[in-house]
This record gives structure tokens, C-alpha cells and sequence, in this order.
């Protein structure tokens, strides 16, 4: 950590990302080892050895995983430099533990009849469904901050924007609704999606479960254990390894959210650079090393650029992990530990996404100005109602009123008198139309939302 640190999610960012070290780090993924080896030495004495699974031996297992810290991962890493071989050093660990504790006896229990991508996907399952929930949190804060914008902002007119240019007016609050509901439904999307295991041994095939104690079903077994003990959906159908089918859905579902939080990131900044927001000041803060007048878009620049990261990776990880060499090759293993990287990128790009909502504030007098200042917009208006009255070739003449230029409330009003289908109380409630009063049902829109709530 600090000033030498090679990453900048330990260094500087490491503020951003303290929530999720205790989830992937090695000292998270050795932890979640124990766990799963603890758990599977814990389920097979139930099963196998019942005699001997007295309430004193089940809390000493448990309290191997409780009492877990740093200082248990340090000497599982120091059994690792022997072994040259991570889940053996949990496996030793474990097994030196029992022995310390009375229980040597069965010791030999610990990781039988496991491969060691038994061990791993589980753990990484199990990390996963932590790490999941931590982005789902950190993104619903972002979908909450946008709701209650969109409900202060809900009747705010505002001048649509669509190729960069004028368009039919909205208000602010419908467009923040917008992102808001999509957030809303990528997460929802994310949350529904299944964490999957396997415990089926080298082939997947539980040769030597089924070789040693054919008598039991280790197919129903090892379902029982993984939805019971670690509440993972079980695999059958596996090589050695979890194919991940279900890790490249959520990494996609991920990337979703990201391309999401990216869109909102690029909209509000240009807001920002029209005015349309402005940012809360912040004393002692620099906008630029020569400018002293620039208040600049840092945020959600920050987050668009830690959000590109993430989803490159995600998008690499979700189609590697879905292959394999015949049945086991170790390419998908370093892949894995690079997992906590991509949640660091996308927890960053997040708190900075909502970080520079929390400072912005409606410019309301340029918000106004640009609707006044484009009367054009009322074109839309205007040839549908000459569309409903009859009036021939309407979209053709306001295309040669407004394409392209200006036009001031006399060129309206004179292009009004020319039209004779049009009834004149439509002629006088055009003439007077403001484009801040030509936003449609974009109010009802964003209070729609919140009644589908309830």
C-alpha cells in the first residue's frame, strides 16, 4: 500500500477498494479455501462418520474457519513454499490443526477424494456471490442518488439533444429516470443470475468417491453439500474444472452495468460542459495547474476510464474461462486472480460516478435560455397538428422554415398565417407555445416509475 504501490487499486485508490481486499485478496481466496475444506470435512464426518461427529469436534472445524486471520494465511503460505502447491497448503494446514487440536484421528478426511479445482471454484463461487453483492450495493446507491434527482428535476423543461443537436424537448428529470431504470434492470438481472459449483473430483466423474464407498450416491451428496454447506448451485456435467458458464453471465451482466454507468459518465459531462449542471465548489481544490477558472468533470472522467478497464477485463475473463484444453489445462487459474481487479476498477468508476452526482446542481437560467433561444423546436408541433387538419405537404414546408437556421416569434407567427386548415384557436395556442412547455408526458413519465414501485 502507499506511495510504491505498483496498482493503483492498493495505491492510489486503495480509499475506494478497503471494502473488498477481505474478498480478493490472496488472504480472501486462502480464507475462502479453509471455509470450503472445513465445510467438506465438516459434511463428510456428518455423512460417513456419524459416531465420531460429536458437537466438540464439529466446533473445533468450525473454529479453524473462525478463527482464521492473517497470521493462519501467512503460514499457509509458508507451507505453500514447500509444497509449491496452494490448495495442498491449505489441505496441510488444516490437517496440522486437527492435529494440535486432538482430533489427528481424522485428518485424513480433510480434501478426500478432492481435486483442486473442487477447492477452487467453489471458493471463487463463494467470493464471487461476496463480490457481487458489494457491486449490486454500490450500484443501487448509484441508481438511488439518480432516482432522487429525478424527482427534484422531474418538471425541469429541458432542450433534448439527439446527433449533438436541437430536438423535441424533455425534462431533466426523464432523462436521469432513464439511466436510473436501466441500472435498476441490469442489477435485477445480475441478482437472479446463479452461482454454480462442482465437488466431482478429477474427471468430474467421482471416480474415487464412487471407487472407496460405491454404496453411497455421491451424485445426490455432492448436490446436497453445495447447496446446503455453501449455497452454490450444483454442476454435473464438468471436466476437471467448473466450465464458468455461469461466471461469463454475470462478468456480461457486469458489463452491462458498466457500458450503463459509461453512457450516464458521458451525459453528464456534457451537461456539465453546456451549463446545464453546475458543480458544488469545494475550497482548496484545483480545476487545472495554469487555469484557475476551470471547475473540470474529474469524476466521471474517472469513472468512464476505470469503467473501460473493468469491462475489457470482464469481457477477456467471461470467454476465456469458458475454455479449456481436453479437461484441465491451468490458463483459466491466473486468469481467476485477477478477479478482484476487475471489482476494484468497477467499485472505483462507481464511487466516482456517484461522487460527482452528489455535486451537481441545475443551471436553470441556461437550461432556459437554450429552450428560448431555439424556437425551431416547435416544428415538431407544428406539422403534426398540419398533419391532423389537412394541411398538404406539412413536414416539406417546415423543413424549409427551420432546417439549418433560427427562426424568431415573427417568422412563426407569419409562417402560422400562411397555413389555411389549421382552425385559429390551434394557429393562436401555437403562436404562443413556448418550447419549455412542449415536453410531452416526460413528468408523468418519471412519476410513473415510482408508482411501479410500490
Amino acid at each position: 500500500m502507499g506511495i510504491r504501490s505498483l496498482s493503483v487499486l492498493d495505491g492510489r485508490y486503495s480509499h475506494y477498494t478497503d471494502a473488498i481486499v477481505d474478498i480478493f485478496s490472496e488472504y480472501g481466496l486462502i480464507k475462502s479455501r479453509v471455509y470450503v475444506e472445513t465445510r467438506w470435512l465438516r459434511f463428510l464426518l456428518s455423512e460417513l462418520e456419524p459416531a465420531r461427529a460429536d458437537d466438540s469436534l464439529m466446533a473445533f472445524i468450525d473454529g479453524i474457519y473462525d478463527r482464521f486471520d492473517a497470521d493462519g494465511a501467512r503460514a499457509v503460505k509458508a507451507i505453500e513454499a514447500e509444497t509449491n502447491h496452494d490448495v495442498k497448503a491449505v489441505e496441510y494446514y488444516i490437517k496440522q490443526q486437527l492435529i494440535d487440536g486432538g482430533y489427528g484421528e481424522v485428518k485424513e478426511w480433510v480434501h478426500f477424494a478432492c481435486t483442486s479445482d473442487d477447492i477452487n471454484n467453489t471458493s471463487y463461487g463463494l467470493m464471487l456471490k461476496a463480490g457481487r453483492a458489494h457491486l449490486a450495493e454500490l450500484s443501487r446507491e448509484v441508481q438511488e442518488k439518480l432516482e432522487q434527482m429525478a424527482l427534484a428535476y422531474k418538471g425541469v423543461p429541458m432542450m433534448a439533444r439527439t446527433h449533438g443537436q436541437p430536438a423535441t424537448p424533455t425534462t431533466v428529470g426523464k432523462e436521469i429516470i432513464n439511466f436510473a431504470w436501466r441500472i435498476r434492470m441490469e442489477v435485477d438481472a445480475l441478482e437472479a443470475l446463479a452461482i454454480s459449483g462442482k465437488m466431482n473430483g478429477a474427471s468430474g466423474n467421482f471416480n474415487a468417491h464412487h471407487f472407496v464407498l460405491p454404496e453411497i450416491d455421491w451424485i445426490a451428496a455432492s448436490q446436497r453439500f453445495l447447496r446446503d454447506y455453501l449455497g452454490l448451485e450444483p454442476l454435473l456435467y464438468t471436466t476437471q474444472i467448473n466450465p464458468s458458464n455461469h461466471m461469463a453471465a454475470i462478468l456480461h451482466a457486469m458489463v452491462r452495468i458498466a457500458a450503463v454507468v459509461i453512457d450516464l459518465d458521458r451525459d453528464m459531462w456534457g451537461y456539465i460542459s453546456l451549463g446545464y449542471f453546475t458543480q458544488k465548489l469545494k475550497d482548496g481544490e484545483v480545476g487545472s495547474s495554469t487555469m484557475p477558472h476551470k471547475v473540470n468533470p474529474i469524476d466521471f472522467e474517472n469513472s468512464e476510464g476505470n469503467m473501460g478497464i473493468a469491462i475489457s477485463m470482464m469481457e477477456h475473463m467471461a470467454v476465456k474461462l469458458l475454455k479449456s484444453r481436453f479437461q484441465r489445462d491451468l490458463s483459466d487459474s491466473t486468469v481467476l486472480r485477477n478477479l478482484g481487479v476487475l471489482f476494484g476498477y468497477l467499485t472505483v468508476g462507481l464511487k466516482s460516478t456517484l461522487k460527482g452526482l452528489n455535486k451537481l446542481e441545475v443551471n436553470h437560467a441556461v437550461i432556459e435560455k437554450d429552450l428560448a433561444d431555439n424556437l425551431e423546436l416547435l416544428a415538431e408541433p407544428i406539422q403534426t397538428a398540419m398533419r391532423f387538419y389537412g394541411e398538404s405537404r406539412p413536414y416539406e414546408k417546415l423543413k424549409t422554415l427551420t432546417r439549418g437556421r433560427k427562426i424568431s416569434r415573427d417568422d412563426l407567427e407569419a409562417f402560422l398565417d400562411t397555413l389555411e386548415s389549421l382552425p385559429a384557436s390551434v394557429k393562436e395556442n401555437l403562436a404562443g407555445m413556448h418550447p419549455a412547455a412542449y415536453t410531452g408526458l416526460a413528468e408523468k413519465l418519471v412519476e410513473r416509475y415510482f408508482s411501479n414501485l410500490d
